[in-house]
């Protein structure tokens, strides 16, 4: 009978032990929210900067300059590329908050960053007048500089409209968004993402 005894003690032991390991298995298939998470994380923060929106403008701009009563001027037109970024690398768990009664993950985002802008300069127009002035002085390299001054600026102007700006925050939530939703939904796990940007 002791016999007897101890070996059910040692099958129910067994039983236990498959048990668990069946449960600890059907954990690592499905894992909880927080390592599906923080695997995205640090997925994001090796991405470094997330470019997700890039536009192309176009800027004129004139410069004049006025010497021994001769004047100069020259019209710069030009196009540039400029690309909005989002610096993921500073992206950390304080960031993220996880509201288990409404199953929604909250993500905030630093702000939209331009990058550029990069000028197209096999496309680039010139218009000149005052080539006496610019032939005896040096007045057409000032005159370069400050239109190459002039379009930097514009162009960053133009990049900075809260048109273009509502555009490339959207496409940075939609990407941002998708980064931490796919991977949540690929595990089986219903949930929503909610990406808003730092003020």
């Amino acid at each position: 009978a002791g016999c007897m005894s101890r070996v059910l003690a040692v099958l129910g032991a067994l039983a236990l032990a498959v048990a668990g390991f069946a449960w600890w298995a059907n954990r690592k298939v499905d894992p909880p929210v927080e390592t599906i998470v923080a695997s995205s994380l640090q997925s994001l923060n090796e991405q470094n900067r997330l470019s997700v929106f890039a536009a192309r403008f176009v800027t004129a701009v004139t410069s004049r300059k006025a010497q021994f009563g001769l004047s100069a001027e020259k019209t710069l037109i030009i196009p540039a590329m400029v690309r909005y970024e989002i610096d993921l690398a500073g992206l950390s768990q304080r960031d993220l908050a996880w509201d288990e009664g409404t199953r929604t993950l909250t993500v905030r985002l630093p702000p939209v960053e331009i990058s550029g802008p990069e000028f197209d300069l096999e496309q680039t127009r010139e218009y000149t007048s005052g080539m006496v002035l610019m032939a005896l002085t040096d007045v057409e390299q000032l005159l370069d500089s400050e239109n190459r001054e002039k379009a930097g600026a514009d162009i960053v102007s133009q990049a900075r409209s809260e048109t273009t700006m509502k555009l490339a925050r959207d496409a940075g939530v939609r990407a941002v968004a998708n980064s931490f939703a796919m991977p949540l939904r690929a595990a089986g796990i219903e949930a929503s993402v909610q990406v808003e940007f730092k003020r």
